[in-house]
């Protein structure tokens, strides 16, 4: 009887350890997400920009950021809610 306790816990020792961390899921928070989102649209601006301006048809800074923020939001469905730096 002693060893088949000592097996049981054995085997079920494993399971016992590793259970948590596989039911406990981890969600990520909000603010990072958004950090995310927000660098990735301002980097995307900033590289379109630069793709506009030296273009045969070199557009002045203004209109260009306008033109990226327009096909950004076009492109991704994003519109200008991240905050600008």
């Amino acid at each position: 009887m002693k060893r088949t306790s000592a097996a049981l816990l054995l085997g079920l020792l494993p399971w016992l350890l590793l259970a948590p961390a596989c039911t406990s899921e981890r969600k990520p928070k909000p603010a990072i997400a958004a950090e995310t989102e927000s660098e990735f649209r301002l980097r995307w601006i900033a590289r379109r920009m630069g793709e506009l301006q030296a273009g045969p048809e070199a557009v002045e800074p203004r209109r260009a950021r306008e033109i990226a923020a327009r096909e950004f939001a076009e492109k991704f469905g994003l519109g200008p809610t991240a905050p600008r730096r």
